[in-house]
């Protein structure tokens, strides 16, 4: 299978796990498994856990990783802790997640990703379960409206919403470029000349909520972070503002430690800091990487270490 994928920050992020070649490590996202034969290649006795809920990714990642200290995993990265008993392993001594839409999923028209060529509408990752055809044409308008709201952050959104139901009242919402059409036909001619494609909010919010992203995302925060063994990182590359806000503001928790309230003059919950970021602020690509591959530009990386 022909998987396109440039891994965005790959150095920075497999430099950031600082490999121990005898380490346990987990990738969460394998997709072209750019970043997976990175960290694989760094082990002698160590070992790679790569997961994807992608088939397509799976069977590229099993190609790819042969031959090294890997084993693969068809699972949303939010059953890591599952992956983990299963396989029976207790404590790991890193984590990656790169939250992307691979190359392949948005170069591959039928994967109806992009609204830049005319496909059937999916969106899904894992290939099964709610579709975006579903969600466009079975959720009421508000649904439609709180889902373009919420996780694209599209001030449209109740317009849109509208004109997707009374559309549908006519025939199904079958294609990206259907779906296109109406989102274009619902924002004023002004606002289509700002901020990008007019469609892109829209297609966003619509994958995140197939796919359930930030719910996945905040479950594994939730588990991942006590899997680590002490000094194991925690790395994560996010595309967007909503997966960004999560993860800095998850991570600073976990760095911060107390929880008392400001103005208590000595701390009282006894919570001391489970981690240490690693750098402080994020890492953000180059401009020669941004040039390289445009995907990249709004990519940021978090790490934090764990006490």
């Amino acid at each position: 299978m022909d998987f396109t994928h440039i891994s965005v920050l790959l150095h920075e992020a497999v430099d950031a796990l600082n490999i121990d070649p005898t380490g346990i490590y987990v990738d969460g996202t394998v997709g072209g498994a750019g970043h997976s034969r990175e960290i694989a290649k760094r082990l002698t006795t160590g070992r790679l856990i790569a997961l994807d809920k992608d088939p397509d990714a799976i069977q590229t990642a099993r190609e790819r990783l042969a031959g090294l200290p890997a084993t693969v995993v068809q699972r949303d990265f939010c059953q890591m802790t599952q992956v983990l008993d299963e396989l029976s392993i207790g404590q790991v001594n890193g984590i990656l997640l790169d939250l992307g839409v691979s190359s392949h999923q948005l170069d591959t028209a039928q994967r109806g990703f992009s609204y830049q060529a005319d496909a059937p509408l999916d969106m899904r990752m894992s290939q099964q379960g709610l579709s975006a055809y579903d969600l466009v044409n079975s959720f009421d308008a508000q649904e439609i409206e709180r889902t373009l709201r919420e996780y694209g952050e599209e001030k449209f959104s109740h317009r849109i919403a509208q004109n997707i139901v009374r559309a549908r009242e006519h025939a199904p919402i079958q294609t990206t470029f259907q779906l296109v059409d109406i989102i274009k036909q619902s924002i004023p001619a002004a606002a289509r000349r700002e901020g990008g494609h007019p469609a892109k909010r829209t297609f966003q919010a619509i994958r995140i909520a197939v796919n359930g992203e930030l719910e996945s995302l905040s479950q594994c925060l939730d588990t991942a972070f006590d899997r680590l063994a002490p000094k194991g990182r925690f790395a994560i590359i996010t595309f967007h503002s909503l997966e960004d806000r999560m993860v800095k503001q998850r991570f600073a928790a976990y760095a911060k430690g107390c929880t008392c309230p400001p103005d208590f003059p000595i701390c009282v919950c006894g919570k001391k800091p489970r981690g240490v970021l690693t750098p402080k602020k994020a890492i953000e690509p180059t401009q020669e990487e941004i040039q390289q591959n445009n995907r990249s530009r709004t990519a940021k990386l978090r790490v934090i270490e764990k006490i």
